[in-house]
């Protein structure tokens, strides 16, 4: 599995980063884990063909993470030429909360017939759904008001498992969502200062033992979290360009 972090930031552009957004690279079967509002920015910024992207999977919809649709869709439909189905997956109310979304951003963008499919996909929690050959999702709900239910997911593709919390406060369903994996990526907005719904590196750290992924890689931090990931020795701080290799 090569995973390349396109986006790690917050919502508010600490340290300069883009919106989360991560490439599961497959070549032209690839997929996305979340889409925030600059993923189509970082898709040109890091040479990414949208055309090799099969599926988008969502962890919630917030606009740091699914507010990047809309462009993307577009961008099938008037630059990229698409043809390829696309598949997007998300949680329940996804559907609704898209064609809202699609139409605040450019009116009319939903009702326009495309050369592509696109497939959309409500995740049912705790149920294994396919997105694509050979990836498997599992969403798990998790606390993160994003006035739809907020998930963190548990990614089974070409036989390992990338585990993402999303955005959450600590809750027990993240030991599940982890266990084992090959790779954890976790939310960690601020080092030892609790916020609520967000995750802090304290909490985290005190969990990891009943996690036991095999690599954790921290994300969307805050600027003061940013500062202090230097000193992290237990995880990896995630940057914009960043890439894990999974042999």
């Amino acid at each position: 599995m090569r995973l390349k972090i396109l986006g790690s930031g917050d919502a508010f552009g600490s340290g300069g980063r883009f919106n989360t957004c991560f490439l599961v690279d497959r070549g032209q079967a690839s997929f996305l884990v979340d889409c925030g509002a600059s993923a189509m920015i970082a898709i040109r910024k890091f040479g990414v063909d949208p055309n090799s992207i099969e599926a988008i999977v969502l962890s919630h919809l917030h606009a740091d993470h699914f507010g990047g649709i809309p462009s993307f869709i577009l961008d099938g439909q008037l630059v990229s030429r698409r043809i390829r189905p696309l598949t997007i997956a998300g949680p329940q109310g996804m559907r609704d909360r898209l064609e809202t979304l699609m139409e605040a951003h450019f009116p009319g963008s939903s009702k326009v017939k495309r050369k592509f499919e696109l497939e959309l996909i409500e995740f049912v929690p705790e149920s294994k759904t396919p997105i694509m050959a050979a990836v498997i999702a599992t969403a798990y709900t998790v606390d993160h008001p994003s006035g739809t239910p907020s998930l963190a997911l548990r990614i089974e593709c070409d036989g390992k498992v990338l585990a993402y919390t999303g955005d959450t406060e600590w809750v027990d369903a993240l030991i599940e969502v982890g266990r084992e994996a090959d790779l954890l990526v976790a939310e960690c907005y601020t080092y030892d200062h609790k916020i609520r719904f967000h995750l802090d590196y304290a909490t985290l750290r005190k969990k990891l033992p009943l996690i036991r992924a095999k690599r954790v890689v921290l994300t969307h931090m805050s600027t003061d979290m940013i500062a202090r990931a230097a000193i992290i020795k237990e995880c990896e701080a995630a940057c914009d360009g960043f890439e894990i290799v999974l042999d």
